[in-house]
């Protein structure tokens, strides 16, 4: 994507561009905005609209949107040798999250730096695969916090908020924005609920897990070095055990919180690597890479390096929230419709026989 632009449509002047982002180019001519108005009201039905003009190398998408009884557009302007992002082939819903997202903070201080974040989280989708989304849940400091705050249960977007500043000390957020993510994962279901007015339910937990490689290396290591190497997988995974609260934590803070250990495991699905190729990757760090022998995620033999422990990560049903709920409605920390909606939620999942409780990526 190489930029995108707010418009506001001015019934006696016509369309009038309000920022767009990134800043440094000039707006379109006018007359890109008044032929993607005329294909809005041509597609009246259709909240958002495609345009490829014949003589330009650009590709345009807009989203109509009222606000206050104005109307605007939100542009996305593509090379149209790009691939249209996967988040506007399967989730045009957050387009629309993101454009109205917008929109209400036109007269704000805070347009600035939300244009920028919408770009930036538009084009993160174009970029990253399904398992580099999922990491980010771990790596991103606040959506790591947001997770952990949905364990506990129903909670508004309100006081989602207050939590983060007060507890965790942000103090600047974008909440609408950050759940994106959550919404494209479908980890998250948003309702409006009465008394509470909007409100997030988890209903897809995020976990982790090693497995052994799905590659044998065999033919990448000579006939006695491969039977030791599948002898110390049988011995180490006859005895692991993956729901281990510590394991856990290990997989996280070892792989998930560090780009480059992550980075490294995925490179070696591939292939073997020398030691120095891999001392590469994690910036000569040594004693990273012995942590990473001990801990059996790699195994070395003879200066080259092979993968010992893939990750996985799964989704799953979090019915272990179902306690919580009971616990917080009992002491008044949640209302009776919150406590039946989020029940309901993740008792549906339970009924579904077609369905299985987890998913792994």
């Amino acid at each position: 994507m190489e930029r995108i632009i707010l418009t506001h449509w001015n019934t006696s002047t016509g369309p009038e561009p309000i920022i767009q982002y990134p800043p440094e180019k000039s707006f379109p001519p006018k007359e890109l905005f008044l032929k993607i108005w005329a294909l809005h009201e041509l597609n009246q039905e259709n909240s958002m609209i495609e345009y490829s003009p014949e003589d330009s190398n650009n590709y345009y998408l807009s989203i109509i949107q009222k606000f206050e009884n104005e109307l605007y557009f939100l542009i996305l302007v593509y090379n149209q040798k790009e691939m249209l992002e996967d988040i506007i082939k399967r989730s045009p819903e957050i387009l629309a999250l993101i454009s109205k997202n917008l929109i209400e903070l036109i007269n704000t201080n805070k347009i600035t730096r939300t244009i920028s974040e919408a770009f930036n989280t538009i084009s993160n989708y174009s970029k990253l695969d399904e398992e580099d989304n999922l990491i980010n849940f771990f790596q991103d400091k606040i959506k790591y916090t947001i997770l952990e705050i949905l364990r506990k249960g129903v909670i508004s977007k309100v006081e989602l908020i207050n939590v983060l500043r007060q507890e965790y000390g942000f103090s600047t957020v974008n909440i609408d924005l950050i759940l994106i993510s959550f919404l494209h994962e479908n980890l998250i279901v948003k309702k409006n609920v009465p008394g509470s007015k909007e409100c997030y339910f988890l209903i897809k937990d995020l976990s982790c897990t090693r497995i052994p490689p799905k590659n044998s290396p065999s033919g990448q290591m000579g006939e006695n070095i491969l039977m030791k190497f599948k002898e110390a997988l049988k011995r180490y995974y006859l005895d692991y055990y993956n729901m281990s609260n510590i394991e856990n934590k290990t997989i996280i803070h070892t792989v998930l919180f560090n780009k480059d250990v992550f980075s490294l495991l995925k490179t070696l699905r591939e292939n073997h690597m020398t030691v120095n190729d891999c001392l590469n990757i994690l910036n000569n760090k040594e004693e990273l890479f012995t942590e990473l022998l001990e801990k059996k995620f790699i195994y070395e033999t003879k200066g080259f390096v092979y993968l010992f422990s893939d990750i996985r990560f799964i989704k799953f049903s979090p019915y272990y929230i179902i306690e919580k709920l009971v616990d917080r409605y009992h002491n008044q920390e949640i209302s009776l419709n919150e406590y039946m909606i989020h029940l309901k939620l993740l008792t549906e999942q339970m009924e579904d026989n077609f369905s299985l409780d987890y998913e792994i990526v």
